[in-house]
């Protein structure tokens, strides 16, 4: 008896000597990273919100953690060409991807992709979140929403909007409105957002929903109307223009949001140091602030609450899909 008793004591001290040994290699990993450039790619065109907040994180993650972090945009298929090139890269912590609420969307919008998000993918941290603003073209015989959803009730399928893809945080915002406010409008999907915005500022589409900061200088100066913006509040950029819920859809709300993920396996030590990295930039005063202005709100949350996050983000885009009756063509 006492030889067993001996012997589960030495396998005792044996596994904490391991836990012990991994825990000591976690930090070590956590304390060398990063050792080498790191690339963070963007599965969206340049000048889109992602690829804005992606350089305004990598410069400051460079500052803080010594290493480059480079930007690339692999835009098409809305997201998933940049996402499947990150899902193929070692796990190794040197290939990000910079993702928005447009992946969680996809998750039931484009079932057939040559990845899963939860399962090929781990969650690092969130960035933040902005609402967005309906505008028209000066054309279109609509000063407010109700009037616009009279004529596009009047002349079903005569009118359309444009969107930066097909499940981007444009084209859901869109379909949502459609479904809640009972039009039938059709979409005009983009390979990215500027050439969206080019069209409406030309006049070859007549709306669309687009980020805040990006619209505001337009709608100021004549060259498209702001009818309405997607929050629960108004818009502190645009603090004239009413949310869509207040103008005539009741309970509307949609928003675009960013985040941080890796390829799944990528050590939680590696995972763990990025997300504490990117906290500590989004919860700087001056950050806060800068992004205030810009009608933008931090996001911070841990990798395990993220990870929950995620995980309700899909399933509440997979109603709203099968709400709108959302299809990929």
């Amino acid at each position: 008896m006492q030889d067993i008793v001996s012997r589960f004591i030495a396998r005792g001290f044996t596994s904490l000597s391991i836990a012990s040994s991994l825990g000591i290699a976690g930090n070590a990993l956590a304390q060398s990273y990063p050792a080498k450039p790191v690339r963070m790619v963007v599965p969206f065109a340049a000048g889109g919100p992602a690829d804005i907040y992606a350089r305004f994180l990598g410069q400051r993650l460079q500052e803080s953690l010594g290493q480059t972090f480079v930007i690339e945009d692999r835009p098409g298929g809305g997201s998933v060409i940049g996402t499947d090139a990150v899902a193929k890269s070692p796990a190794d912590g040197y290939t990000l991807l910079m993702m928005s609420n447009t992946h969680t969307v996809n998750e039931s919008l484009i079932p057939n992709k040559p990845f899963t998000l939860m399962r090929d993918f781990v969650g690092i941290a969130p960035v933040n979140y902005s609402d967005l603003v309906l505008v028209v073209h000066p054309s279109v015989g609509a000063n407010s929403l109700k009037e616009l959803i009279d004529l596009a009730k009047a002349k079903p399928k005569a009118m359309n909007y444009a969107s930066s893809g097909p499940g981007t945080p444009y084209h859901m915002a869109g379909e949502l409105f459609k479904a809640m406010a009972g039009i039938d409008v059709v979409h005009v999907p983009y390979k990215g957002s500027s050439g969206a915005r080019t069209d409406i500022l030309g006049g070859q589409v007549q709306m669309m929903f687009d980020a805040i900061p990006t619209m505001a200088p337009n709608i100021r100066s004549g060259k498209l109307k702001g009818l309405a913006t997607s929050g629960t509040r108004r818009s502190p950029v645009l603090p004239e223009v009413p949310t869509v819920a207040e103008a005539g859809v009741p309970g509307y709300e949609a928003t675009i949001w960013l985040g941080v993920m890796a390829p799944v396996s990528t050590p939680r030590a590696v995972v763990d140091r990025l997300n504490a990295e990117i906290q500590k930039i989004v919860g700087r005063p001056d950050v806060r602030e800068a992004w205030a202005k810009q009608g933008a709100e931090p996001m911070q949350m841990s990798p395990a609450e993220f990870d929950k996050y995620l995980r309700e983000d899909i399933v509440k885009w997979e109603r709203v899909v099968k709400l709108s009756g959302a299809k990929v063509d």
